[in-house]
C-alpha cells in the first residue's frame, strides 16, 4: 500500500512540475525537505504525533516550510497531511526523485565487488553500463562484499546481473547434487 501511495503523489508532483516546467526548481525543493526531514527526527515524531489535528500539522508546515520553498511545495505537504499521508513522504519524494532521474535517462546501478575497484575499472563498468542500456548517465554505488570470492553484482532498478564466483560455486554444488541424486534412483 505505501509503494501504491507513493507512486500516486509522486507521480501527482512529477506531473506538476513537468507542467509547469520546474523539474529542477522542485527536485532541489523535495532534495532540501528530504535532507531536512533526515536531520530533524523530532520534526518527523510531531508530524506523525496522532493527536495533533491536521490543521495543526499543515499550519506547522506553513510555518516551517512557507518561507523556504514555493508555495506550489508548501500546498503540496500540506496535501499530504490533510490526506494523512506524511507517513510515506520519504518514499513520495524517493518515487519524485527517482522518476526525474528516470525521465532525464540517469541510470542509478549498484555495484558489488570481492574487491574494491580503482578509478580505471570503476570507469570501464560505468562505460560498459552505458553502452549496454538505454541510459545517458550512471549514478553509480559501489560497495565490497568479500564473500563473492570474485566477479561482480550489478543491480539497475529490479534487474540484477551476478556473474560472482560465488554464485557460479554454488549453481555448480547444485548441479553436483542432482548429478549425485540421478545416480541413486
Amino acid at each position: 500500500m505505501a509503494k501504491q501511495v507513493a507512486k500516486i503523489y509522486g507521480e501527482a508532483l512529477f506531473d506538476l512540475a513537468m507542467e509547469q516546467q520546474k523539474t529542477d526548481a522542485y527536485l532541489e525543493e523535495v532534495q532540501g525537505i528530504a535532507k531536512i526531514l533526515e536531520e530533524n527526527p523530532e520534526f518527523d515524531k510531531l508530524m506523525k504525533h496522532p493527536k495533533i489535528s491536521k490543521a495543526e500539522k499543515q499550519e506547522i508546515v506553513e510555518n516551517v516550510f512557507g518561507d523556504g520553498v514555493s508555495k506550489e511545495m508548501t500546498g503540496f505537504l500540506k496535501l499530504v497531511v490533510s490526506k494523512e499521508r506524511y507517513r510515506d513522504i520519504n518514499g513520495i519524494f524517493s518515487y519524485f526523485v527517482d522518476r526525474v532521474k528516470e525521465e532525464r535517462k540517469i541510470g542509478v546501478a549498484y555495484v558489488t565487488t570481492a574487491i574494491p575497484l580503482d578509478a580505471g575499472k570503476q570507469a570501464q563498468v560505468e562505460q560498459r553500463l552505458l553502452q549496454t542500456t538505454s541510459y545517458k548517465k550512471m549514478e553509480m554505488h559501489y560497495s565490497v562484499d568479500e564473500s563473492l570470492i570474485g566477479g561482480m553484482i550489478i543491480r539497475i532498478k529490479d534487474r540484477v546481473v551476478d556473474s560472482s564466483v560465488r554464485t557460479k560455486l554454488l549453481e555448480m554444488r547444485k548441479e553436483l547434487l542432482q548429478i549425485q541424486l540421478g545416480e541413486l534412483s
